[in-house]
């Protein structure tokens, strides 16, 4: 199984439509709240080329994008075979 990572933060419309549509396709994932673990942003923001909004999704450790990018994703099929389902 693949090991799928989120950076959040509690109130961003974006990262909760993001983990819906992993919830939707009963995949697990890791969230980081940045908001509990600010000292996790620079991580994120090295890991994701400089991206510094939330959130941002990985997939063992490989960066995919944020919430408009991984809808964009699975409209086209893609989405799936990336996450290994």
């Amino acid at each position: 199984m693949k090991k799928i990572t989120i950076y959040t933060t509690p109130y961003c419309p974006f990262c909760i439509r993001a983990k819906q549509l992993l919830k939707n396709k009963n995949i697990e994932f890791q969230e980081i709240d940045l908001s509990e673990e600010p000292g996790q942003f620079d991580e994120m923001s090295k890991k994701s080329n400089g991206a510094r909004t939330v959130p941002q999704i990985f997939v063992d450790d490989t960066h995919i994008g944020d919430c408009d990018y991984i809808h964009e994703l699975d409209n086209k099929g893609k989405l799936d075979k990336i996450l290994g389902i």
